[in-house]
């Protein structure tokens, strides 16, 4: 399989409500959501050239990282890779540079949906990642799959978007009657872990996870309206990253940093082995559909990329 276009740019969201607010709990528990989360669809330009095809393995990322209570950085390979389940949105029509993207027409511009694996060196992006961002930490690797599904064939799956009671409602760039009537898609996201001791046993691997993209904070339409709002020019072909998509249950965090506790609480496979963060070997997969009574199934290609150690420094 090979990529299903040429993605020329990559930008990924932060559209859990429950993956930004499990995440920050780890590290400001008394103040976990930062107050312009439910205002603002947080996002960050990604690396296009690094993403790639379901099936594809990469190699363990080198980065800086600080030990705990050092005051000098070491280089050396991340030990706490993680993976991230996430939607990718594919546009499929340009907006003139300096002319936004009126909620009424945003997705219009979109063609479909991937299942996207943006993989992540949490030790790696602890480091580096203030003031400006995630750098070396996510540009090693971005997987999707290569099936594209189009928002045509989700349709008998929308579901109505509102926010909780008591949180904001979005300002009016962020609003219209078809995102509140029909803005959420139902689609069932599962995370599966092969280990390499697995794949020799003949072991298909097991579930880590479920989620649904239905319970995300920010919807599509809302992600272009917002990235164009100051000019920006979208091009075919350009992949929009939902982040990652965790429910709103402990055991349906969307990465192992939420799994695990940040490392904290070893996740127990059904063989005995135990996991904080990735090893050598590991094969992550992502799964997607939709499904509804009267409708027919609709599946997601898969998502799936294995690890390989780190390549030595030349």
């Amino acid at each position: 399989m090979a990529l299903p276009c040429h993605i020329g740019d990559y930008t990924d969201f932060y559209t859990s409500l429950h993956h930004a607010t499990t995440v920050g709990r780890q590290f400001r528990p008394d103040n976990p959501l930062l107050p312009n989360y439910k205002w603002v669809p947080i996002g960050y330009h990604g690396r296009a050239s690094s993403i790639v095809v379901s099936g594809q393995a990469l190699h363990r990322p080198l980065g800086q990282t600080l030990a705990a209570g050092a005051s000098v950085p070491t280089l050396g390979p991340s030990q706490r890779l993680d993976h991230e389940l996430e939607i990718g949105a594919l546009v499929g029509r340009a907006n003139p540079l300096g002319q936004a993207v009126p909620m009424a027409q945003a997705e219009s511009a979109l063609f479909g949906l991937v299942l996207l694996n943006d993989w992540s060196a949490r030790d790696i992006q602890a480091w580096e990642y203030q003031p400006l961002g995630p750098f070396l930490s996510k540009n090693f690797g971005t997987t999707v799959s290569p099936w594209v599904v189009t928002l045509e064939a989700l349709a008998p799956f929308r579901r109505p978007f509102a926010r909780p009671e008591g949180d904001p409602q979005p300002l009016h760039y962020l609003d219209s009657p078809a995102n509140r009537a029909q803005g959420a898609i139902d689609v069932e996201l599962q995370v599966w872990l092969q280990t390499a001791r697995m794949r020799h046993e003949g072991h298909a691997g097991q579930c880590l996870m479920q989620s649904n993209f239905a319970d995300a904070y920010w919807t599509l339409a809302q992600l272009v309206a917002h990235h164009t709002v100051g000019g920006c020019n979208l091009q075919p072909g350009d992949l929009l990253g939902s982040g990652t998509l965790s429910g709103p249950a402990p055991e349906q965090g969307g990465s192992l940093l939420e799994l695990c506790a940040g490392g904290k609480r070893p996740f127990v496979l059904a063989n005995g082995e135990e996991r904080t963060f990735l090893q050598d070997g590991d094969t992550i997969t992502l799964r997607g559909a939709c499904r509804r009574e009267g409708a027919r199934r609709i599946g997601f290609g898969l998502c799936s990329g294995t690890i390989l150690p780190s390549q030595p420094l030349s």
